[in-house]
């Protein structure tokens, strides 16, 4: 069969590979095409825009950039309708996803949605077009099936969190790292866009001089030019690692996080964390009126209670991080954050997600 796979970011880069390389199991006849980075690439098919030119961070970025966002959506259309896919999978990425399964719905091409957009967090109005347009939809989160049958009466699949998955079998290898370490690893994750890092590299910086007996190291992803990060770095001692995020996390002591699919991935690998976020003031301002959740953090959000430390917009400042972070190498601290860890994992469970989602796939 034919698959048509829209990703527009890294943490969906990833998990599509996972899918494209369980249907390929699965259907040996696999045909592919999409919407991805180098991961998917990785596993074969043909590309049609690569993320780094997908992504725009917040409401105000979005603005700015709205002209692209509808000539991709244009592109994404006629590609779609010339490839003529038997099925379309959606990976996250609401805002530009929903609008595609709209049109395809219409013509009559079979949807399937993969990690729920997050209406329990804002625009629960976005049911009505869920249950017009999407045919299958896959959620990773515990408490969503429930959500969707006892509030909206809509039957989804839960089929667990992805990244418990890749992240068990990541644990298992033993790669080699790029440089010798001779003090404890604190790891900085300022994100995979342009914006996040623009914004978030600068505190993340300040930081560095109070915890002289510490190595920062940066997790940096390739498809952002190394000459860019440098404009940031220039004469500092920080290292940067590209695209080698896990195995930084592995040797990590604790991180400074930036919200994101990140936040779990260094909760499963079991290191303590600051999240960190800052967006321009249009884009908080905008959040804070639509967004109706407690916490931004999938940890805090999975676990309904602050497990990790939050410091958002005006508390994400040099001050309050290296309060925060002292606090937090504590012994008794770590301890601590790492029991709330075991109790994360077993809410999420071990699902062997790519597979039971491709088999869903390709069986309907």
């Amino acid at each position: 069969m034919k698959y048509y796979i829209i990703a527009g970011e890294a943490s969906g880069d990833l998990h599509g590979s996972k899918i494209m390389e369980s249907i390929k199991k699965l259907d040996k006849k696999a045909k592919f095409r999409f919407w991805g980075g180098e991961k998917m690439k990785g596993i074969g098919g043909e590309i049609v825009k690569h993320i780094n030119q997908l992504s725009f961070m917040g409401f105000w970025e979005v603005l700015k950039n709205i002209f692209t966002i509808f000539k991709n959506i244009s592109l994404c259309k006629r590609d779609i309708n010339t490839y003529q896919p038997d099925k379309i999978v959606y990976i996250d990425y609401p805002g530009f996803n929903m609008v595609i399964a709209k049109w395809a719905k219409k013509i009559g091409f079979q949807n399937h949605f993969y990690i729920s957009p997050q209406i329990w967090a804002w625009k629960e109005s976005r049911i009505k077009k869920i249950k017009r347009d999407i045919d299958y939809l896959y959620v990773i989160l515990p408490f969503e099936k429930e959500y969707y049958q006892k509030k909206h009466n809509l039957d989804v699949y839960y089929v667990g969190h992805p990244l418990v998955e890749i992240i068990n079998k990541e644990k298992k290898n033993t790669d080699l790292f790029p440089f010798t370490l001779t003090k404890p690893v604190i790891a900085l994750l300022p994100g995979s866009r342009k914006q996040e890092i623009k914004k978030m590299m600068p505190v993340y910086k300040s930081v560095v001089n109070h915890f002289s007996n510490y190595e920062f190291i940066i997790a940096g992803v390739s498809n952002i030019n190394k000459d860019w990060y440098n404009k940031f770095l220039k004469e500092d001692k920080i290292k940067i690692v590209y695209d080698n995020t896990y195995n930084l996390l592995k040797r990590s002591t604790a991180a400074i996080v930036t919200s994101g699919t990140a936040t779990l991935e260094t909760a499963l690998f079991n290191v303590p964390q600051i999240v960190c976020y800052k967006s321009s003031l249009f884009s908080y301002l905008v959040g804070k009126l639509f967004i109706k959740l407690k916490f931004i953090s999938l940890v805090n959000i999975i676990m309904d209670k602050e497990v990790v430390k939050e410091l958002i917009q005006k508390d994400c400042s040099k001050r309050n991080i290296v309060y925060e972070l002292s606090q937090l190498l504590k012994n008794e601290n770590i301890l601590s954050v790492k029991k709330e860890y075991e109790t994360l994992r077993k809410k999420l469970g071990k699902e062997e997600t790519s597979l039971k989602v491709a088999k869903l796939i390709t069986k309907v």
